[in-house]
């Protein structure tokens, strides 16, 4: 539903039915997101089911995400908002500016990284393992990772800013050559990765970490920001995204 949501109201933007949208959400139960051109085979669907996890393919390209224990945010904005003027990586960098000054409101000190850390041959089936443009690190470790897709004549950034919990418990719902293999994944993902937690040294709830990002972005982009429900076109529209495409074999297993 999640996903569907977010193509709602990318559609909804797009059309000027409702303004450019900043979302935030959180995931009940814990879902496992596969990028738009990452292979069911990488999902171990036994221990999937065994941990209770849902699994959707996001339209957004990456690796694994589980999304559980997390502030997730989504921007939707017209493909001619000067907000996402340029190309994506322009775009990303733009966007991520207003992410970290949400952060450091929390008081991290982040930095938006073009480098990647340098990890720039790493590879694997999870996001948080495999570096991407102007993530967002702490320490030499990735906070928040984001996605982008352009379409319907709109533009949509999500990403996740992990909060508390074991960031490389994706690893059990993944297929691996071996335990050994399994757990070389796991210590990949600590080296690499952590949670607003582990940055802080103490835990920030799901609405404090909320409100933070929000005004990260009004401070950045001069916002005035209204919060509101869902259209009535919005969610009937998620609702039927939900039934016809992220609920289905056929889209979440197509390759």
């Amino acid at each position: 539903m999640n996903m569907a949501i977010d193509q709602a109201i990318m559609e909804a933007v797009s059309a000027n039915r409702v303004p450019p949208t900043l979302r935030f959400f959180a995931w009940q139960p814990a879902c496992l997101s596969l990028g738009y051109m990452q292979s069911i085979q990488d999902v171990d669907l036994a221990r999937l089911t065994l941990a209770g996890w849902d699994l959707v393919r996001r339209m957004t390209g990456g690796r694994a995400i589980l999304h559980t224990d997390e502030l997730t945010y989504s921007v939707a904005l017209a493909a001619d908002d000067p907000l996402v003027a340029g190309g994506i990586v322009e775009s990303y960098r733009r966007l991520s500016a207003a992410l970290v000054e949400g952060l450091r409101i929390l008081g991290v000190s982040p930095e938006a990284d073009r480098r990647a850390d340098g990890h720039h041959n790493a590879s694997g089936p999870v996001c948080f393992e495999v570096p991407s443009h102007y993530e967002i690190t702490v320490g030499g470790k990735k906070l928040i990772g984001s996605a982008q897709v352009r379409k319907f004549g709109a533009v949509l950034q999500h990403g996740t800013l992990p909060l508390w919990g074991d960031i490389a418990r994706i690893c059990e719902a993944l297929v691996f050559a071996s335990e050994q293999e399994r757990q070389h994944a796991r210590e990949r993902v600590l080296e690499r990765a952590t949670t607003l937690q582990q940055a802080l040294g103490r835990v920030v709830t799901w609405r404090e970490a909320a409100s933070a990002m929000a005004e990260g972005f009004r401070r950045v982009f001069g916002l005035d920001l209204q919060e509101t429900e869902l259209t009535d076109d919005e969610y009937e529209r998620a609702a039927e995204l939900r039934a016809t495409q992220y609920a289905t074999e056929t889209w979440n297993a197509r390759l």
